[in-house]
């Protein structure tokens, strides 16, 4: 560590603020933890109303948030593509999702941008917002973000693909085809694992030989980087310099973060027969949500009005995006085979997905008798 010394009697050289050397603005720093804020709470919004059999299905993104918000603030919004996978709520969230989008998705109702009520709860996706939607076959996503980073090389269109899934996915034989593929031709893309330790109840001892999902890259000939998925701005440091790799032509990176999954692996699980009291506390210790904001706090970036504001305003958004979710009508059974293959979108932009087109210019005594 370099020493400066300074004249008698001049002024003290100011700290430097969190997160300057990564070209962050104490700005960008409280829209990261409003993102991180805003993701944990419409996840646990799900889970009561799951609870209370409003919806029927909650695969959690808790504990992942920071890593999702910290890699995906690197890439450009309205350029870049992802391809999130079903814990990706905080993904989906910065790259331009609303808290509406993600609800009604939960919901399955017809204005559903996902896929207006087709995929099942957590498959999100945005034509918008340059997300693609994901399939229940796990590591799918990523042949699908490979061909894009193809793509956009080919095209030469200066973007990035990206693609996430937990350290399970990894193992399948989709993702060794298309890293070995992105690899070999240089594409720009960049592979996020979020290994949280569990292939639903399967450890990581069981699922992952060697010492991690980051050694693997040396097998495809490019970096692989092990990071703490628990802080936030460790992940943007990462994440920025692949995505930057990944845009000079330089080729794809593998990102291991390393998280915590705080709840089970699914509405349908119980994680308490697999894992013991004991590291459940443990892993509560590691949470993004506070970690982050006593971060942010000790830096002087976010005060006890800003973070009061911001849960304010969270809350506001959650109690709408579930008010608006519970007013939207079903999909009509008329529209379930629409969309299924290409369509002529240049002679007029489609409805939402589930609507028919009376439906859709807000006729509701049209259609087929659909809720």
């Amino acid at each position: 560590m370099a020493v400066t010394h300074s004249e008698p009697g001049a002024a003290t050289p100011p700290e430097p603020t969190l997160g300057a050397d990564l070209g962050l603005t104490p700005d960008d720093l409280l829209e990261m933890y409003r993102l991180v804020a805003l993701a944990r709470a419409v996840d646990e919004r799900m889970w009561v109303l799951n609870r209370a059999g409003r919806i029927p299905f909650v695969i959690s993104g808790q504990g992942h948030e920071g890593a999702q918000v910290g890699i995906a603030w690197a890439l450009e919004k309205g350029k870049d593509w992802i391809a999130p996978f079903y814990r990706s709520i905080a993904t989906c969230l910065t790259f331009g999702m609303s808290p509406r989008d993600i609800m009604t998705a939960q919901y399955a109702t017809a204005s559903d941008p996902s896929s207006g009520g087709r995929q099942m709860p957590g498959h999100y996706g945005s034509h918008e917002h340059n997300l693609v939607s994901v399939s229940s076959p796990v590591a799918t996503q990523l042949l699908h973000a490979v061909g894009l980073a193809l793509a956009a090389k080919v095209r030469k269109t200066g973007q990035v693909a990206m693609t996430a899934m937990g350290e399970g996915s990894s193992n399948q034989g989709d993702v060794h085809e298309g890293l070995n593929f992105a690899a070999i031709h240089k594409l720009p893309f960049v592979f996020v694992v979020e290994n949280n330790g569990y292939a639903i109840s399967v450890p990581l001892a069981r699922q992952v030989a060697g010492e991690s999902v980051a050694d693997r890259a040396a097998g495809y000939g490019i970096p692989g980087v092990t990071v703490d998925g628990g802080d936030v701005l460790a992940c943007y440091a990462v994440s920025r310099e692949a995505v930057a790799r990944a845009r000079r032509g330089d080729g794809p990176t593998l990102i291991e973060a390393r998280v915590t999954r705080l709840t089970a692996h699914s509405s349908d699980d119980q994680q308490t027969k697999y894992r013991t009291e004991e590291e459940l506390v443990a892993e509560r210790a590691l949470d993004p949500v506070p970690r982050f904001a006593a971060q942010l706090r000790d830096a002087g970036v976010l005060s006890d009005e800003a973070e009061d504001r911001i849960r304010t305003a969270i809350k506001a958004d959650v109690d709408d995006a579930t008010d608006y979710a519970e007013s939207q009508p079903d999909p009509q059974p008329s529209t379930a085979m629409k969309w299924v293959f290409a369509e002529d979108w240049a002679s007029e932009i489609p409805p939402p997905w589930g609507l028919g087109e009376a439906e859709a210019r807000g006729d509701r005594s049209a259609g087929d008798g659909g809720a």
